[in-house]
């Protein structure tokens, strides 16, 4: 299983990459692995407000259905438009081409309450 140590990750097994006040965000290794085959993603607006813990998207795998939960706060203001014709990315890619949603930060002093890869490690070990 594959944890990247330049990305921060959240207890609900999302990453996210800082760019700046950007951030980008996807589904972890681990967690594309316990969905099994994803057949289907909620893509997100652009423009949507989302707060830090709340839900704002949903994957489809063929064992269930998971929300996805912002890490940070804040709006959104790119997303994969890709994982609509092809959700399998998000198991074939998931910290590259797999990537679902960039939010622009409202309150980067959120990220201090992210794990860094040694501490997600630990969590999902």
């Amino acid at each position: 299983m594959a944890i990247p140590s330049d990305l921060q990750y959240s207890s609900d097994h999302e990453w996210i990459r800082v760019e700046g006040r950007n951030a980008r965000i996807g589904i972890t290794d681990y967690a594309q692995d316990a969905l099994g085959d994803i057949v289907f993603v909620q893509i997100p607006e652009i423009g949507l407000s989302v707060v830090a813990g709340t839900s704002f998207s949903e994957v489809e795998s063929t064992k269930s259905v998971s929300d996805i939960f912002a890490p940070v706060s804040g709006a959104i203001v790119a997303v994969n438009n890709a994982l609509s014709d092809s959700p399998e990315l998000l198991n074939a890619d998931p910290y590259g081409e797999g990537w679902l949603c960039v939010i622009e930060m409202s309150d980067t002093t959120q990220l201090s309450a992210l794990m860094t890869d040694e501490q997600y490690s630990a969590l999902v070990s």
